[in-house]
């Protein structure tokens, strides 16, 4: 906020917060999946160390297995950062952010947790601490956290944040696909190109 208590041009905070405003009984719920990726001295957890390749039908030294059994895993042989997973929705709890689950990603190392379902401007709030709280809880178990849509080159999963949203209308609403999603879809379509571009 400037000295006069007006936004920044990059509050961006306060313009969303502004627009929950116009229409409260529609209380819009998001729900949002961080994927992230955990690293120990600048390699993914779960990844060989080693960046030598042999010759022959074997596997390459310096990269894991294929991908395929990382996700939603159990095991010390395919399950790399559980505790640093499990701190972390245990000190969002705590904390009082709105977390409701997690899991172990495609990619060894990686990981994803769910905030929400939030309403309205709860949600990013919520979002930014749990992000937080993670660089603390990774910070603790001598680990970095990155939030690289794409830490790893080449044809490894990459690590989204992905959005989900509704409002009371979409959730409650008869044939709402129809009358309220659609139309909310075919708009949203105008601008394609111009959110692509964002994104």
């Amino acid at each position: 906020y400037t000295p006069a208590g007006e936004p920044t041009p990059t509050n961006t905070r306060a313009a969303a917060a502004e627009a929950f405003e116009k229409m409260p009984a529609e209380e819009p719920w998001f729900g949002i999946e961080q994927e992230y990726t955990l690293f120990k001295d600048g390699t993914p957890l779960g990844w060989p160390r080693s960046a030598a390749r042999s010759m022959g039908p074997c596997v390459q030294l310096g990269y894991p297995g294929p991908q395929g059994p990382y996700y939603c895993s159990a095991g010390a042989d395919v399950c790399f950062g559980r505790p640093i997973s499990d701190d972390h929705m245990h000190a969002c709890l705590y904390a009082g952010i709105n977390i409701s689950g997690t899991n172990a990603e495609v990619m060894p190392g990686q990981w994803e947790y769910q905030v929400g379902p939030c309403v309205g401007i709860d949600s990013g709030d919520h979002m930014w601490m749990s992000r937080y709280i993670m660089l603390r809880i990774t910070e603790g178990h001598g680990v970095t956290v990155s939030w690289d849509p794409k830490p790893i080159p080449g044809d490894w999963n990459g690590a989204g944040c992905h959005t989900n949203y509704s409002t009371k209308s979409m959730r409650e609403k008869d044939n709402a696909y129809e009358t309220i999603m659609k139309p909310m879809l075919d708009n949203m379509a105008k601008k394609h190109m111009e959110h692509i571009a964002l994104y």
